[in-house]
């Protein structure tokens, strides 16, 4: 469906504006010198590694352990990225890797 540059723009002013807030939001709720609530600093701590164990079940979740290739490639990644992190403690390096190492594996390998 073609959109004309009127509405173009109004979504593009929409994306910006609800951008700008969720960025400025925190600074108005929470201004400098005002002690932070212990249950956001709690959130702030547990959030982070609870949205990447989810991350992590929803994408393995389909794997096909009973079936050719067995979660191979699946395994081979995802120790992939464990020995990468570990290694460097880089998420762009060891999620690019991981990902790029899977897709061949898929693609190529398997």
């Amino acid at each position: 469906m073609p959109v004309n540059a009127v509405t173009s723009l109004l979504i593009i002013l929409a994306v910006a504006a609800t951008t700008f807030a969720t960025r400025a939001v925190p600074f108005l709720v929470f201004p400098k010198g005002k002690e932070i609530p212990k249950v956001v600093e709690y959130l702030g701590k547990v959030l982070t590694p609870a949205v990447i164990g989810m991350l992590v079940i929803y994408c393995l979740k389909d794997t096909q352990i009973m079936a050719a290739p067995h979660g191979l490639p699946e395994l081979i990644a995802v120790l992939a990225v464990v020995v990468l992190h570990v290694w460097k403690r880089n998420n762009l390096l060891s999620i690019g890797a991981g990902t790029v190492l899977y897709m061949v594996l898929v693609q190529i390998v398997f």
